[in-house]
């Protein structure tokens, strides 16, 4: 176990696994409608975080799934950050978890017995802070580690909070602070000390719960989750969705401390330049605004935080629910605007 270095046997890790923006839009256009489908209240129209299905008046199934490789060498630690990760979508909805189901690709031969079991414990343990049982799942033997959730939750119809029902000057709000892409990359270079992981570990593993108290408020408009297409690529689904521009005051992002000289020495994942490129000119930087908080804004978030939409009364309350959930890098980045879906970063 001691010499397992999980992220030695995959190409990627977390969300930095996911296709690029552009190239599953392009994947995805030929996929067939789903409006015929009345109780169908959230598809995939608008790239938002989960399925929603009206199962009566008062009562919506929340449906998703995610999984990823290993961002983090511990076996135990990957577990909980992929199941944190897959249970943030039924919060980004605004819904509340029920159930899950285990997604295991292991390379069998590969990797000792000892420490897959040690991954399934560690999304395991996550599913009893959510509350939830872990009833079930299909595993296979795979050439890379893979790991993730199939999650259940409930919601109020009229309480699903949308990636696309934003507002003309809604003020944002993110929950956690970005970089985690960026360390998981220093700990796969053998880089990152041991308040880094700390850091890494803490954000990650920190459930979204309070997503679930925020479809009570009808100040917040829009929700979402930040994970692989970084702050600025589900900014842009929210802005798409919406069809409103935003502004970014970058000045305000809440920052990982630790991921901050890692991305000034241009350490981080491939999929930043990725992201980068798939923004194209929807996303305009100010000039000021330094290359390596570019790269930051566009990192790969694997488990990251919640992205609010707010009405400007509601900001204070929804701040303070954020904090008092344990959030306390929760902050406003900055607002939406009327105009063509481009997010604008200023200084």
């Amino acid at each position: 176990m001691d010499n397992v270095r999980l992220t030695q046997l995959s190409h990627g890790g977390g969300c930095g696994c996911k296709i690029a923006p552009a190239v599953l839009a392009d994947m995805l256009r030929a996929l067939p409608q789903t409006q015929c489908f009345p109780d169908l209240l959230v598809g995939t129209e608008t790239a938002d975080d989960a399925a929603v299905y009206r199962l009566n008046d008062e009562q919506a199934l929340v449906a998703t799934t995610d999984f990823f490789m290993p961002i983090v060498d511990d076996p135990f630690d990957f577990g909980r950050i992929a199941a944190t990760n897959a249970i943030s979508d039924i919060y980004a909805m605004g819904g509340r978890p029920i159930l899950a189901l285990a997604i295991v690709g292991m390379p069998i031969n590969a990797l000792p017995m000892a420490a897959i079991q040690q991954i399934l414990a560690g999304g395991a343990s996550v599913c009893v802070q959510a509350g939830i049982p872990l009833a079930g799942g299909h595993s296979i033997d795979a050439p890379e580690p893979i790991y993730g959730l199939v999650a259940l939750g409930l919601v109020h119809p009229d309480k699903v909070k949308r990636n696309s029902s934003a507002r003309d000057g809604d003020v944002l709000i993110l929950g956690k602070p970005l970089g985690i892409g960026i360390l998981g990359s220093a700990m796969k270079k053998g880089v990152l000390g041991a308040e880094g992981y700390r850091q890494l570990i803490d954000t990650t593993t920190q459930l979204n719960a309070v997503g679930s108290e925020l479809a009570a408020l009808d100040g917040v408009h829009a929700l979402t989750d930040v994970t692989g297409f970084g702050l600025l690529g589900h900014l842009l689904e929210l802005c798409r969705g919406a069809g409103l521009g935003a502004v970014v005051e970058s000045g305000r992002l809440p920052l990982l401390p630790a991921a901050v000289g890692f991305a000034k020495e241009g350490i981080g994942p491939g999929a930043i330049a990725r992201n980068l490129a798939s923004f194209g000119a929807d996303v305009a930087f100010a000039e000021a605004v330094p290359d390596w908080l570019r790269r930051i804004m566009a990192d790969a978030q694997t488990s990251g935080g919640l992205l609010a939409a707010v009405a400007p009364e509601s900001v204070d309350d929804v701040l303070a629910r954020f904090h008092a959930q344990g959030f306390a890098a929760a902050a406003v980045i900055g607002r939406m605007q009327a105009g063509a879906s481009i997010v604008t970063v200023a200084t």
